[in-house]
């Protein structure tokens, strides 16, 4: 009986063994098909290079509770196609855990979950997630200018490539470059300087108070001629003469409008897409085409009693690059 327990014992040590052979190749496999499956998914979503406009319908964003304001933003942003341009090409984090905690990855896959999902709205909750490890708290009322703020800087900061990150800075800094033309000869002298908003003035040059947001604009894009102690030296003709100034022409993209009270309140967004040229408004997981007078109406011109106020304007050149 001892023979015969010692080959019973000898002929199952070798299907244990192979037991644990299989189960280790089987898990390899599953590794690998997940890895695989990791890779496709990446490049995919590094490889694509589409428009991030309305393709069907929009789609919203559901309210995580007081997420009103980050909504409105990320809708600004993603619809904007140079923008999603930039976010289509960046390099996607090696490891879960920097995945988890990178905006602008995060920020694509939000964006494809918008673009090829079949839901009137979809949740940012990992995304929020992903903002909360970065000091953006959750769950509580935001500055729409503030959090606009942090979210470009976090996207400037994460983006590793260096071409990508002067894009973003082109697309969204504000260039101003100042033309001065000599009105005797011609000759123009240019200066440029960068912003992220605009200086705009409150009073006219005869201290004359600017009575709406239109107003501020055109004064100060309008051509002022510089006479007088204000007139500049010209090279050309060798003396101080009078100068003017160059101007050009913005157009709207989108509106944050807020309503209610700063201690409780509610934002949503009113973006023209840019394929269509029609104006939208997403008020988190709802959105529905507007008119231009509805936009005009978070001026200060609404009947209802939670009346909107246009808070944060977003402007693009009527002829860019």
């Amino acid at each position: 009986m001892g023979q015969r327990s010692g080959r019973q014992e000898r002929s199952r040590k070798p299907e244990v063994a192979l037991s644990k052979t299989m189960e280790a190749e089987i898990e390899i496999q599953n590794n690998k098909e997940e890895t695989e499956e990791l890779k496709a998914k990446n490049q995919k979503l590094t490889s694509v290079f589409g428009v991030a406009d309305l393709k069907n319908e929009a789609v919203g964003l559901y309210n995580l509770g007081q997420s009103c304001c980050l909504n409105s933003l990320l809708q600004v942003f993603l619809m904007n196609i140079r923008f999603t341009r930039i976010l289509r090409r960046i390099t996607v984090p090696p490891s879960p855990a920097q995945r988890r905690s990178n905006v602008p990855y995060q920020m694509l896959l939000l964006l494809e979950k918008m673009q090829y999902g079949k839901c009137k709205a979809v949740g940012p909750r990992e995304l929020a997630c992903c903002l909360s490890e970065h000091r953006v708290k959750l769950f509580v009322q935001h500055d729409a200018a503030q959090l606009f703020l942090t979210l470009w800087n976090l996207l400037k900061k994460q983006m590793k490539k260096p071409e990508l990150v002067e894009e973003l800075s082109d697309l969204y800094t504000i260039c101003i470059q100042e033309h001065l033309a000599c009105q005797k000869c011609s000759f123009e002298i240019k200066s440029n300087s960068t912003m992220l908003t605009l200086p705009l003035p409150v009073l006219d040059a005869n201290s004359h108070r600017l009575k709406t947001l239109e107003d501020c604009l055109q004064y100060f894009f309008h051509p002022e001629e510089l006479t007088g102690l204000n007139m500049c030296f010209c090279q050309e003709c060798g003396r101080k003469t009078t100068f003017l100034q160059a101007t050009w022409k913005y157009e709207l993209f989108a509106v944050v409008a807020h309503s209610g009270s700063t201690s409780c309140g509610h934002y949503c967004a009113y973006i023209r897409s840019l394929t269509e040229g029609k104006w939208y408004c997403f008020n988190d997981s709802e959105v529905c085409q507007v008119s231009w007078d509805d936009v005009k109406c978070t001026y200060g011109h609404s009947n209802l009693h939670w009346r909107e106020t246009a808070y944060l304007l977003f402007y693009m050149k009527k002829h860019p690059w």
